[in-house]
């Protein structure tokens, strides 16, 4: 290995660079975007039971909220039980957004290594042209070992250069893809508990009714006034 790291030349380096910072973002991917972490199994069932029995305090809310991704956003839904449904909905987005935004992380820089992985190898691919090249001028035609030398190192780095891009384009269209899933079991978690919250609020008016006045009070209150 180290010998072909050696063969490549100089331009090896910046791609052995891109190769340690993709591999450090897949394995901190792999671990941060596990299912477990992500949408612990019957969190929304136990929120939704919740809000039901009306089990809601700051210290449940705040332990929700540093629970997972999915317990942020639901607790920032109960944050705003009381409010009119729209309003819960438009947190609920705004929240969301966030958390995608952080479910996302480093996928952009593991896109970038993805898309300059190939153009690494093709400066390591000219350089070795150029020293090849530059033997000739010097040496003239008749020593092969330093043309061999100058191709070998071109092949090298454009070679290096797609072992690097080519798993990292990969796993950053998996992770991508996984986010994405997850966003959607999010949005049916928080469809979920937003119903609830409004079933709540509706099976309360109807038992705490507000009084209406009789015909009669009517009549004695003008009397009064």
């Amino acid at each position: 290995m180290f010998e072909i790291f050696k063969a490549g030349g100089w331009g090896m380096l910046p791609i052995l660079a891109c190769s340690a910072v993709g591999l450090a973002i897949v394995l901190e991917r792999f671990w941060t975007l596990r299912r477990s972490a992500v949408l612990p199994p019957g969190l929304g069932e136990q929120v939704r039971s919740w809000a039901h029995s009306q089990q809601l305090n700051p210290t449940h809310i705040q332990a929700l909220r540093e629970n997972s991704p999915l317990g942020e956003l639901l607790a920032a839904a109960l944050d705003v039980r009381n409010r009119p449904r729209a309003e819960i909905k438009e947190r609920i987005e705004d929240t969301g957004r966030h958390v995608v935004h952080d479910l996302e992380r480093y996928l952009s820089s593991l896109g970038t290594i993805a898309l300059i992985g190939p153009l690494l190898g093709l400066l390591g691919t000219v350089l070795g042209l150029i020293t090849m090249f530059m033997a000739v001028m010097v040496s003239g035609v008749g020593d092969p070992m330093k043309m061999a030398g100058g191709i070998g190192e071109a092949l090298v780095c454009t070679a290096s250069g797609l072992v690097v891009a080519i798993p990292a384009y990969i796993l950053h269209r998996y992770f991508r893809a996984r986010v994405q899933g997850y966003v959607v079991q999010m949005e049916k978690q928080a469809a979920a508990l937003l119903d609830e919250l409004s079933n709540a609020r509706q099976a309360g008016a109807q038992a705490h009714p507000t009084a209406v006045p009789t015909s009669a009070q009517r009549t004695a209150a003008r009397v009064a006034t």
